[in-house]
């Protein structure tokens, strides 16, 4: 397979500030959508709404960026890239408003649903628009860069999430996030090129990649790891005030030390991605299984429930830069529609996820709910096996 994607002819220096935007977005993006992991007990009490309940919020936002992410190859092929971009930022800015001023607990859904979109289309379209703006050999890291954001928003989103809430209270966590969100729509707008549409994208054009052997692995490798990622992290706050009793301040310095270790994990997958891509689409989630059993069993315990933590959070961070980097190679000749297939897979598996363990909380225990995404990281690794599977 061949890059079908015509790379942009600017400058170095607007190449790597509309890589740097995008990164910012990403930042936005996951704060954004993961910003109810650390306020789902107040989100809840003040909606009157369960924590399971609560984290449907999570899963709402999945459910539309699946939709988008399968539709906005074929739309975004119609007009220039740049517009899209913009405007899928615009939409989020709209959904962080709406989500700030929400009366009941359907007008958080409704907002999150315009999330979903934001969310769908722009990862739909980040790694071929990355393909267009650098050199074959600089996509790895244009794409570690871009994951920087996630990086930065994973690090401090959750607690200081979690800190503002408990001064400002949850809306006003939510309202801090928009004034950033306007900074990132003028710097897009200043730094991406215009980027001409391609050729049309039918929406079949998806469905005909899952005909090929590596892509349906991989596809099935990706919603395994990311529901069963996604199961365990929507409800470490349910976790740590069940089995470590931490007060609001100890969460969310927990939470910081689980996001700062992603800037570890971040750098790590990307210098690790030339050489060991396969290796570690196999036991990165196999490893974070791992890690999530040790934190069950540490939880009573402080201290180790902070390096249990760290190490989380390093692992967690290292999986999307690692398939991302597989979708640049495993499907370079369509890198659009396998993204908007790849962005499905992983969104549609962020609902399942946390669906799935919500239901295990409300039903069971916290304990099953990381027992089981525990289970789906295991399952991930043996469909990924030695990476023949998933090779293109």
């Amino acid at each position: 397979m061949t890059n079908s994607t015509a790379q942009l002819d600017i400058s170095d220096g607007q190449t790597w500030s509309a890589v740097s935007s995008m990164s910012m977005c990403v930042a936005m993006l996951i704060a954004s959508e993961f910003m109810p992991v650390s306020l789902l007990t107040p989100i809840a009490a003040d909606l009157g709404a369960t924590q399971g309940m609560a984290g449907q919020a999570i899963s709402i936002s999945g459910l539309f960026a699946v939709v988008t992410s399968l539709l906005i190859p074929s739309i975004a092929s119609r007009y220039d890239r740049r517009h899209v971009l913009i405007a899928l930022t615009g939409v989020m800015l709209t959904s962080l408003l709406l989500i700030a001023e929400a009366k009941s607990f359907s007008a958080l859904m409704v907002a999150r649903a315009f999330l979903g979109i934001t969310i769908g289309g722009f990862w739909a379209l980040a790694t071929a628009t990355i393909m267009r703006l650098v050199s074959e050999e600089s996509v790895p890291k244009a794409l570690g860069v871009m994951f920087m954001g996630n990086a930065i928003a994973t690090a401090f989103a959750a607690p200081i999430g979690s800190y503002l809430g408990s001064i400002i209270g949850w809306r006003g966590a939510f309202w801090m996030l928009a004034p950033l969100v306007i900074i990132n729509l003028i710097w897009l707008w200043l730094s991406l090129p215009p980027m001409p549409p391609e050729k049309n994208k039918p929406v079949s054009n998806l469905f005909k990649l899952l005909k090929r052997r590596n892509v349906a692995f991989a596809m099935l490798g990706v919603m395994l790891t990311f529901s069963g990622a996604f199961a365990i992290f929507t409800y470490l706050r349910p976790f740590l005030e069940t089995y470590t009793h931490v007060t609001v301040p100890k969460l969310s310095l927990l939470l910081l030390g689980l996001g700062l270790a992603g800037f570890a994990g971040t750098y790590l997958a990307t210098s690790l991605l030339n050489k060991h891509l396969y290796a570690l689409l196999r036991w990165l989630p196999l490893t974070l299984g791992g890690v999530t059993l040790m934190m069950l069993v540490t939880g009573h315990i402080m201290w180790a429930v902070g390096i249990t933590m760290i190490a989380w959070g390093t692992l967690n961070a290292a999986i999307p830069v690692a398939w991302s980097t597989w979708l640049s190679k495993g499907i370079s000749d369509e890198p659009e529609s396998g993204g908007g297939l790849f962005v499905a897979a992983i969104q549609l598996s962020i609902m399942l996820g946390a669906s799935f363990g919500g239901l295990l909380l409300d039903h069971i225990s916290i304990a099953a709910t990381l027992i089981g995404g525990t289970a789906l990281l295991v399952f991930s690794s043996f469909i990924v096996g030695n990476g023949d599977r998933i090779k293109p």
